[in-house]
């Protein structure tokens, strides 16, 4: 059976969508395959996903898996994919039995127990889904407020694989994390270094000052260490 879950990659610093698809064959040796241009923790998600799912109290399909990270053509990298393919497997073997998955994106790493660990780039997440005009996203509890600074799409943060399942089968609520505040966490937020504590160096400061508040490139030159 073929299954079917959306996720993303990241290109430089632009989210493009990718499709976890998941195909369970009924014949064949057991073995799993992952294809699409996946790095080395990409290859490891399998033996992670098996270890969470059965630490979860869920099966792990004894079947010849193909998992494709769709489009080919672009590198898949680091741990976001483990709970897309882990949704996409139990999709595929119906322990998930609602087309909730549908309209949402997913991304998270994956604990041996089932716990959801924190990702990096999930607020260009929450932007994809909102271009995409998708209902929502699910990440790790510690990525909910960061992908919640984008306004209009609904965040669900999760804690484990199986409150995923939950969720999405109808028998655990999952409360959208509210919208973040973010003029005020930039008003709170503090730093231990000032421009005003270096002496000297105007033009640089100066330089640097427009570089960042302009989102302008900077290039810094000068012997080793000057950057």
């Amino acid at each position: 059976m073929l299954a079917q879950v959306h996720s993303f990659v990241l290109q430089g610093i632009d989210p493009l969508p990718c499709e976890v698809e998941v195909d369970v064959a009924e014949v064949g040796m057991i073995k799993t395959t992952i294809v699409g241009l996946p790095d080395a923790a990409v290859k490891e998600s399998v033996e992670r996903v098996r270890a969470a799912m059965a630490n979860s109290g869920f099966p792990f399909p004894l079947a010849r898996l193909l998992i494709n990270l769709a489009p080919a053509d672009l590198q898949k990298v680091g741990p976001v994919y483990d709970l897309p393919i882990a949704v996409g497997m139990l999709l595929a073997e119906q322990v998930i039995q609602t087309q909730v998955h549908k309209r949402l994106v997913f991304a998270g790493e994956l604990a041996l127990d089932g716990r959801l660990r924190p990702i990096n780039g999930v607020i260009n997440l929450a932007l994809l889904a909102k271009r995409a005009g998708l209902d929502g996203v699910v990440v790790p509890v510690d990525n909910a407020d960061e992908a919640a600074a984008v306004d209009g799409i609904n965040v669900y943060p999760a804690d484990s694989l199986a409150s995923v399942v939950g969720f999405l089968n109808g028998n655990h609520d999952i409360e959208p994390t509210c919208d973040v505040n973010t003029n005020g966490e930039l008003e709170a937020l503090t730093t231990g270094v000032d421009f005003g504590d270096i002496r000297g160096q105007e033009a640089v400061k100066r330089a640097a000052t427009i570089s960042a508040s302009g989102s302008h490139n900077l290039l810094m030159v000068g012997p080793a260490g000057t950057g």
